[in-house]
């Protein structure tokens, strides 16, 4: 008997479709009626019970965007199946972003919906196995210092990390979700004397803020509901080696106050004990937030943020080392092959062109993942371009250039009558009215407003247009201000 397949939709009828394609397929089905329930059901389900999600994305109470971050911060990691209607494919993208295996779009046929849940399935069970070996004794290969990538700006990152592994003082690891922060915290630990030592993390994002205090510190037995026996907490279980708190900036208020008293006298209070435990940890910390701007709202602790902050090392996001993900990929390849036991050996040119081309939001992280996936699911010996179709339509296909007619000249644009009427109007002016060359931000602001106007809203041909991705596009539409709403977009905030 096969696991079963959850369904999580807030329209009753959705759910019976879903459900009658699932079960003709021999697989059980369970379904949840809205996010916060398929939540539930989700962290209850014993390993292997539930093999896949099909998932709806607009749902009132919790999204199915929401969802998925939940699924991320608790390590939930079935694959899921998004369902998107027609006009919300952009919200899909961000879904996959966070980790989606594929989306299937409303009204969904029998036959693609069989196929994404057949090989959401087989995805799930190859990369259980993989989890398993990797984790097994000894399979966990260590990266030092000197391989933490070959790209200038990760170069300097290397020099800061080698500075601080000869030290005991605390370090905050900044950068983006999915840039490696973890990797680099181990690395340090590793080239330091606490290299033999144990080496804890927390990440402080999915623990449940009534149990901050008793995971982080430990508790007694009794000393709540619940507390059938004595816990000791993750500082003592680093005591002599490295804690590393990962998203240190989502620690709520209270947790805040214990852990500036743990750093400062270096001591633990666990819940219910009388009498408070000296610890010695070296203590790296991580973040993917302005903890600045955290800390100038109130939401973060001045006194904890300088205790934590004694030396900062940012982590430059996949995009501004675009010569280390030939390399990455490569690696990828070789840990699918390894762990899933499959015959794919590497990736073709024009993969490796496709991956390069691309904005990467979800930095290393999402590049491992996605080679994974297209490892396990490629039928050749090689990675294509056919393998990575989801990157693909965010990049925007790029149509061949036609011919030059013989009877124009080949530097000589011919612009359409009807659009020629209207170039004059859409020039951005050089010069502002100083007579002074105006700012290259400014000039691209213009342009973006003036592409999204005149191809109505339509974004993936601005992007094709302009030249860029659609991931990178997304990115400067908030970065200034531009409202995206289902592919309409607004004018410019003034």
């Amino acid at each position: 008997m096969t696991g079963s397949i959850l369904i999580i939709d807030d329209d009753p009828v959705q759910r019976r479709l879903v459900e009658a394609v699932v079960t003709r397929c021999g697989h059980g089905a369970l379904t949840a009626e809205n996010g916060r329930l398929g939540l539930e059901c989700l962290q209850a389900a014993r390993a292997g019970e539930i093999e896949a999600v099909v998932l709806d994305l607009a749902m009132p109470e919790m999204t199915g965007i929401e969802v998925l971050e939940a699924m991320g911060r608790a390590g939930i990691t079935t694959p899921v199946i998004v369902q998107t209607a027609q006009g919300t494919i952009d919200t899909a993208v961000s879904a996959m972003r966070l980790g989606a295996f594929d989306f299937v779009v409303k009204p969904v046929g029998p036959d693609r919906l069989k196929g994404a849940v057949e090989a959401a399935i087989k995805f799930g069970a190859l990369a259980g196995k993989a989890r398993t070996r990797k984790s097994g004794p000894g399979a966990e290969r260590r990266i030092g210092l000197d391989e933490i990538g070959a790209s200038p700006a990760m170069q300097r990152t290397a020099a800061l990390a080698r500075k601080a592994a000869a030290t005991d003082m605390p370090i905050l690891i900044e950068g983006e979700t999915g840039v490696g922060k973890e990797v680099l915290a181990r690395a340090i630990r590793a080239a330091g004397p606490r290299a033999g030592k144990p080496f804890v993390t927390v990440n402080c994002g999915a623990i449940p803020e009534n149990l901050v205090e008793s995971i982080l510190f430990g508790h007694e037995k009794g000393a709540f509901t619940g507390a059938t026996e004595k816990h000791l907490g993750k500082f003592l279980e680093a005591d002599g080696g490295t804690l590393f708190l990962d998203e240190v900036g989502e620690l709520p208020p209270e947790a805040q106050v214990k852990l500036l008293r743990a750093i400062q006298e270096g001591e633990v209070d666990p819940v219910g004990a009388r009498h408070t435990i000296k610890v010695d940890v070296r203590l790296i910390s991580a973040t993917n937030r302005d903890l600045a701007k955290r800390m100038a709202e109130g939401l973060f602790r001045e006194d904890l943020y300088y205790r934590l902050n004694v030396l900062a090392i940012p982590v430059p996001p996949l995009r501004a080392r675009t010569s280390e993900i030939a390399e990455l990929a490569g690696i990828f390849v070789d840990q699918a092959r390894s762990a899933a036991q499959i015959g794919v050996s590497g990736l073709s040119k024009d993969a490796l062109k496709l991956l390069a081309a691309y904005d990467w939001p979800g930095n290393i992280r999402q590049l491992q993942n996605v080679i994974f996936r297209a490892a396990v699911l490629a039928e050749g010996d090689r990675l294509e371009v056919s393998d990575f179709a989801q990157i693909a339509s965010e990049i925007g296909t790029i149509r061949p250039a036609e011919p030059p007619r013989a009877d124009v000249p080949s530097h000589v644009v011919e612009v359409p009558a009807q659009v020629s009427e209207t170039i004059d109007e859409m020039s951005l002016p050089l010069l502002d009215s100083r007579g002074e060359m105006r700012s290259l931000a400014e000039l691209e602001r213009e342009t973006i407003q003036a592409a999204i106007d005149h191809y109505d809203g339509r974004l993936s041909e601005v992007a094709r247009r302009l030249g860029i991705g659609r991931s990178t596009l997304y990115r400067k539409l908030k970065e200034m201000g531009i409202d995206a709403d289902e592919g309409r977009v607004g004018r410019l905030a003034s």
